[in-house]
């Protein structure tokens, strides 16, 4: 095994550099919203920045930062402050354009988070359902399972959109 020597300030932001836009993806479909998502994302990277793991390759790196992210993003949504906090009464930030998801997206957005997770990793970051199952320590047909009833509850949720518009 290697020896874990301390990360540069310019290994961080390589990995930064390299990863922010999966992470920022992951936790917004998580946080759903840009404010949240931001934290989200701050922690993430805070924890690596904390955590004097050795990755074995690019792949292990991004595969941490995916596990990581959404074990965050999970604990955000469970914080106490979180389900206390009035959404509604908070103001409105406007000088910063926040995502305009598509029909897709919102659907995707609107599932529960176990097939959120699954299709997002394969879907947008393309990986196998067997990489998938290894990252979120499940059976490979669990993720397989997922990913179908997530294909038919978003097809149901489109054709539901596409009748009421």
């Amino acid at each position: 095994m290697g020896l874990s020597l301390p990360r540069t300030g310019m290994d961080i932001e390589a990995i930064y550099l390299r990863h922010v836009d999966t992470v920022y993806r992951l936790c917004f479909s998580f946080m759903k919203n840009q404010w949240d998502t931001e934290d989200a994302v701050q922690t993430t990277f805070l924890k690596l920045m904390a955590n004097g793991k050795v990755f074995e390759s690019a792949e292990h790196e991004k595969a941490w930062l995916i596990v990581t992210a959404s074990n965050t993003c999970k604990n955000l949504l469970k914080s106490p402050q979180r389900r206390m906090a009035d959404i509604d009464s908070l103001p409105q930030k406007t000088d910063h354009a926040a995502p305009s998801p598509d029909h897709t997206l919102q659907a995707i957005l609107a599932l529960p988070d176990r097939y959120k997770t699954a299709l997002y990793l394969y879907y947008y970051e393309g990986y196998p359902t067997k990489e998938i199952a290894r990252l979120l320590r499940r059976p490979d047909s669990t993720i397989r399972n997922h990913l179908r009833e997530a294909r038919a509850l978003l097809k149901d949720l489109l054709t539901e959109e596409d009748h009421e518009i």
